[in-house]
This record gives C-alpha cells, structure tokens and sequence, in this order.
C-alpha cells in the first residue's frame, strides 16, 4: 500500500503545481518583456548618477533591484502614454507619429500591421462571432481561432477569412490560416474566455463545443472590418 501511497501524493502534488508553474511561464514572460523595455532607460539613469554621486550609484547597482525599477518604469510609461492617447493632444501627436513612420517602408509594414490586428482585436463586429473553431493541423482536430477579416478568392469568388491562431500557454505567438468562412465553425464565446481557454491548455472552458452543425446558422462575414 506504500508504494501506491506515494504514488498518488507524487501524483497529487504534480497536478497541483502544474498550474502554478504555467502561470510563472506566463508572467515570467510578460513582466520579463516588460521589464527588458526598461532596462536601457535604467542603465542611462543610473550612468548619470554615477557622474554625480558614484557612491549612490554602486548602491543602486544590484542584480535584483534593477530590473524591478525597469518594470515599474516601463508600467508607469504605459500608464502615462495610455492617459496621453486618450486625450485630443495624444492623439494629434500619435497621428503624426504614424504619418512619420509611414515614410519608411519596413517599419511601417511592421507598425502599421500590429496596430491593425490590435485595432481589430479590441472591436467587436456586429452580428458576426469573432471567436470561431479552424479544422488544424488536420481535419477532426480543432483549434480556438480568430477571424480578423474576410476577402474574396479569384476565380471560385468563394469567402475567405483570415483567421489568427494563438498558441498556449503564449498567445502572442501563432499561426495565420486562410480558411474558407463555410469551414469555419462559429462560438457564442467572448475573447476573454476564448484567451483563458487558450492560455490555461483547454483547463478553463466550456463543457460543450459548437459542433459543425453550427455553421448553418453562421452570420455572414461581409461586414468585418
């Protein structure tokens, strides 16, 4: 009875840090993204304390505190630049910001088409799910997706959808599918739960799934943005 007593406490206590270790992955990640953001701004700051104060500055120098300041500083920078775009100034000053970048090819590509997937992540389209389930990697198997617009093919005029598929437990990294829209499967769920069903592995969601079924009664895609 021992060996099976200490297999299911082996057992039980794996089940249980499973979900505290991905969610350190997950913040690890962010707060590490966020806290490299900083650092260069850090390290200038605390080189120009070290003209004046040396001292001060070998006291500021420590392994652990450095990237906690660079993390609250890149936070209250996001802070302070979301205040600012939500004001007429902000605005202006973003708009001639996006017209700069326009001038240069590459980074306005890259720019301009991350700003348009957040853009169109945030809306939410009338009388259509974003939220819908993609045959992937192969028919049968299926996967959380999101449709961020839809085009016409040559020659077929079928409707396609470009469909954003996140990976877990990082959504910021994925796969872009053109899917036809009568393949899609659509889903009544929100992009909040949709994200806590990816991140969590499936662990936090629904107890029944569209079934293909659905796509009969799927609204047209004509007017995505």
């Amino acid at each position: 009875m021992r060996p099976l007593r200490v297999k299911r406490y082996l057992l039980t206590g794996l089940l249980t840090f499973i979900p505290l270790w991905v969610t350190w992955l997950v913040f690890s990640f962010v707060l590490g993204l966020l806290a490299s953001i900083g650092t260069p701004l850090v390290n200038a700051i605390l080189g120009g304390v070290g003209l004046i104060a040396p001292h001060l500055a070998d006291v500021l120098n420590v392994k652990w505190l450095l990237p906690v300041v660079a993390l609250l500083l890149t936070m209250v920078s996001l802070y302070l630049l979301g205040w600012l775009t939500s004001r007429v100034i902000g605005q202006r000053l973003l708009d001639a910001f996006d017209k700069l970048l326009q001038r240069i090819p590459l980074v306005q590509t890259i720019y301009g088409g991350t700003k348009k997937l957040m853009n169109v992540l945030q809306k939410r389209p009338d009388s259509v799910q974003r939220v819908v389930l993609v045959d992937f990697p192969r028919q049968g198997m299926k996967v959380v997706g999101f449709v961020t617009r839809t085009m016409r093919e040559e020659g077929s005029n079928r409707e396609m959808a470009a469909v954003y598929i996140p990976t877990t437990p990082n959504p910021t990294g994925g796969y872009l599918e053109v899917v036809p829209v009568d393949e899609l499967t659509p889903t009544d769920w929100t992009m909040d739960q949709a994200m806590a069903f990816i991140i969590s592995g499936g662990a936090v969601g629904p107890d029944r799934l569209p079934g293909a079924t659905a796509r009969k009664d799927q609204p047209s895609h004509t007017d995505l943005p």
